[in-house]
Parts: structure tokens; sequence; C-alpha cells
């Protein structure tokens, strides 16, 4: 059975279908997402991707927190994204407006590390991590391709943005606005972009190395204790700053991948898990 799935950031919203065993993905949709649009003008938006799709057997959607994946209700506040959702059941209203009584949601970052365990650079792994950099920061921890969220060998609800690094936030240290700030601390200058100063690094600027290397090896040392912790042998990033990472190999001391595919692979993860709890 082929799923039909939804992927949502605060700015696109890719529809596809995957097909389970191969795992091949089909890209039907590639949307700009207004986010910021009263909730009506989002379902729509969500919709009319959707509606691009085979849904008989119904939908599987990955979208960022906070947001009560198991009633589909939004908590988004002051994220920049989706702020009109507020307490909104995005569930119900897409459900209505598509005419499925099936739809099921999953936090991106642990779809992008089920899509990676299922068929990327954590393939069948017993204990693993995916880490997800973007505008902010997204982890899951799985035990055989499950996610764990509970429990001390976790970070509160298994997502380490939660935690502090050096006295403050973690995505005080690592995300592409603490790689930007760095960076304009450092070299007295704003980038446009972290893919920018990542290319500056690669032709040799070393500030531009320096504050990738920084912000990386604070990432490192926050996830590290957690490593030990759950018993991850590897580790997978994600999330459009995980392109950078060939520039900072050097700062794990520990099994790590960046994903071949940061498009796909929450796709796959997401319909894995629909599969599974159909």
């Amino acid at each position: 059975m082929d799923v039909a799935v939804l992927e949502i950031g605060g700015s696109h919203v890719t529809a596809a279908v995957v097909a389970p065993g191969s795992w091949d993905v089909t890209e039907v949709d590639r949307a700009k997402l207004e986010s910021q649009e009263p909730a009506a003008a989002v379902v729509e938006q969500l919709a009319d991707a959707a509606r691009k799709l085979p849904l008989a057997s119904g939908l599987a959607i990955a979208l960022p927190g906070p947001f009560d994946f198991a009633t589909g209700v939004a908590w988004y506040r002051g994220q920049g994204k989706f702020d009109q959702l507020y307490g909104f059941n995005l569930g119900a209203a897409l459900g209505a407006e598509l005419g499925i009584d099936r739809l099921l949601f999953m936090n991106d970052a642990e779809a992008f590390t089920v899509g990676e365990w299922t068929a990327g650079e954590v393939r069948g792994v017993e204990r693993c991590v995916g880490v997800t950099i973007g505008t902010g920061i997204g982890t899951a921890f799985l035990a055989d391709g499950r996610v764990v969220r509970e429990g001390d060998t976790v970070p509160p609800g298994g997502e380490l943005y939660k935690t502090s690094y050096a006295g403050k936030p973690l995505e005080d240290s690592i995300s592409a606005r603490a790689i930007l700030r760095r960076y304009a601390e450092q070299t007295g200058t704003e980038a446009p972009g972290v893919k920018e100063i990542a290319d500056q690094a690669r032709a040799g600027d070393t500030a531009a190395q320096e504050v990738l290397t920084a912000s990386f090896t604070d990432l490192a040392a926050a996830l590290e204790p957690w490593l030990d912790r759950f018993g991850v042998t590897k580790t997978v990033l994600g999330g459009s700053i995980s392109g950078a990472f060939d520039l900072v190999t050097t700062v794990f001391d520990i099994p790590v991948a960046a994903t071949k595919d940061t498009e796909h692979s929450a796709l796959i993860g997401a319909a894995a898990h629909y599969l599974r709890s159909h």
C-alpha cells in the first residue's frame, strides 16, 4: 500500500507518495506555505497540496512542534510560523476539508530519524539518534526503530533543545540564528545565511570555519552525555545546516554521518510510522 504523505515546514509543504519496501518517494508537489496566515487559510493551503495525493487509505503528516501529535492540536506561539493556529485542531479541520478520517501526525525530527533508520544512514542501527539543525534543533532517540521519549536516558520528551548548555538554551549555541550571530560578532559583518558561511569556510575563510567549528563543538558537547546514557552507536544529522557537516567532522568523537537526502527522509519516516500503526 503506497502512503500519501505531507511534510510541512514553516515556509513550504511537500506532498509525496511513498512506496513501502523500496521506500521510493514520488514527489507530487512542493509548494510555498504562508504559515502566518489565519488558520482557515493555512488549512486551505495544506488541503490544496493533499488533494494531489491518493487519499483513499489516509494521510501521514510530518511537521514541527510544539504540536499535540496524538490529538492534532497545534500549540505554536512566537515561533515565527503558524502563530494563528495556537490551540487550533488542525487534524479535525484538515480531515473535514479533505473528507478523510485517518490522519496521522508525526514530529518532523522523529520522522526524519525513522526515515534514516528505515532507508538511510542509520539503517537498522539498534540505538541511534537523529539531529536536525535549521531554524532550531530537533532530536529523536530510537531503540530498534522506535522513538523513545521517556525515561532518564533521554532528554525531556527526547528533545535536546529543551536542555541548556553553558547556562543558556541550547539553540543559543547551535541553530541558524546562533551561527549567524556568532559570525556577526566575530567578523563585524552580517552573513545572508549559514550556507554562505559554509561556502566561505570551504574557500579558506578562517573566521567562517571557526564559527562553524565552535557551534558544532557545542552541539557535540551537549549531545555526548545523552549518547552515552542511551547507548547510541551512530548519529545522523539532517536539516539545512547538516550541509556544513563536511567542515566540522573532526569535532565529533563518535560515529556521525550527515544525511544524503535532506528532502526525503522525513517523508519516508512518516510513511513507515503510518504503516506500523495502521
